[in-house]
């Protein structure tokens, strides 16, 4: 498996996949050729689909600045390796020079056909959860110490720069007001879930309110186009820092708790990504909402100090309850149903937490069974559910 800074990435938003991931491309592309007249570029599947909804085009166009980028959108070709894939062409004295196939394959990963890895090397030898867990044990190690000692002590500063850049993220949508661009004439309603009391307000419904405002206020900020981390995508970026930053608030955890606690959640993240896929465009938004679920239910499990068996069962409620989750984004925007749907799952990995807390001694299936299964139901979806904007609520929406 990869470092946990190749599943946290801090970047604009509002999609890890249409929007970091072709512009860390592009921005190879032009960089291996700077001699180069103009460029083009093709995309394919699901961001020609919901290219302008996802920004995917003005973030090539930037990527590309000053030098020219023609872009051509081809919604057909069906020959492709990734749902999410790209052409880049060079064009030197009006002849091509150079071409290469790109897939974004989420969370801001990219991989070039015919070219080696971008991302580093595998960092941890363990490959899934059952691995990692039988490591832990026989070590008399918690998860987090695990992260540590195999990336090492700098792993706990970059997670320190994440947590700081999440509860930014958490400010600065709370702050802000307005409508979301895009078309959809969306409302921003963080600071108001967080300042406007229900009039029958129970701790439970506060909880309720205050977890769902967080979520809102990341989901918001990347649907804006704002600075996030991917955790373990954009579309899915609010579920975690929700979830931690309202712990912290109420039980007064350390930073350092936190880091910890990211630390554990980093690997649930990493096994579904190495295991499974982290994208919308591949498996719907069960790779992207429910992974995010997972990770945030065992980042809290962590904060509570609970065991490994716990840990797990935590988090294979959270991914499991998201099967067969589509992702239908309407207009192609990061909007409806993405930033409920960030508030939903942070309060279901609170409550798979809750969960785990009884009735770990009782499960029957496997946190690495449980992400099989949602990447071969991923598979099985029909296209129209799988970010392409053309099922479900985007074609009923008008």
């Amino acid at each position: 498996m990869k470092s946990l800074k190749e599943l946290y990435r801090i970047g604009r938003g509002p999609s890890s996949s249409h929007t970091m991931g072709p512009d860390r491309a592009a921005r190879r592309f032009k960089e291996e050729h700077p001699d180069a007249d103009e460029f083009t570029a093709t995309l394919y599947g699901s961001l020609a689909k919901t290219a302008l909804g996802h920004m995917t085009d003005k973030a090539i166009r930037e990527a590309f600045s000053p030098k020219n980028v023609d872009i051509t959108v081809d919604q057909f070709s069906e020959d492709i390796p990734h749902p999410n894939t790209m052409d880049f062409m060079a064009i030197k004295d009006q002849i091509v020079i150079d071409k290469w196939r790109v897939m974004s394959i989420g969370g801001g990963a990219i991989r070039i056909e015919g070219k080696p890895l971008m991302d580093t090397s595998n960092v941890y030898k363990e490959e899934n959860f059952t691995q990692i867990k039988q490591y832990c044990e026989q070590n008399d190690m918690r998860i987090c110490d695990y992260v540590i000692k195999t990336e090492g002590e700098d792993i706990c500063d970059y997670l320190e720069t994440v947590w700081q850049q999440m509860k930014l993220s958490i400010k600065e949508g709370l702050n802000a007001t307005g409508i979301l661009e895009g078309g959809l004439q969306l409302q921003r309603k963080a600071k108001y879930l967080f300042s406007q009391r229900h009039m029958d307000e129970s701790t439970s419904t506060k909880e309720n309110r205050i977890v769902c405002s967080y979520a809102f206020a990341v989901s918001e900020q990347n649907a804006g186009g704002g600075i996030v981390v991917t955790a373990p995508t954009c579309g899915a970026c609010g579920v975690l820092p929700a979830v931690l930053k309202y712990m912290q608030d109420r039980n007064g955890f350390s930073d350092k708790d936190i880091i910890k606690a990211l630390a554990t959640a980093g690997v649930i993240g990493n096994v579904i990504k190495t295991n499974a896929s982290i994208s919308g465009a591949e498996c719907g938004c069960q790779a992207e909402i429910g992974s995010a679920c997972s990770m945030a239910a065992a980042g809290l499990a962590e904060l509570f100090g609970m065991d490994l068996d716990q840990i797990e069962y935590a988090s294979e409620v959270a991914m499991e309850h998201h099967l067969g989750l589509t992702c239908d984004p309407i207009m192609g925007l990061v909007q409806i149903p993405c930033i409920e749907r960030n508030a939903v799952a942070a309060m279901r990995a609170i409550n798979s937490v809750s969960l785990a807390n009884f009735l770990t001694h009782t499960r029957k299936i496997s946190f690495d069974m449980v992400v099989d299964t949602m990447y071969e139901t991923g598979k099985d979806l029909f296209s129209k559910y799988r970010e392409t904007s053309e099922g479900g609520l985007a074609s009923k929406y008008k």
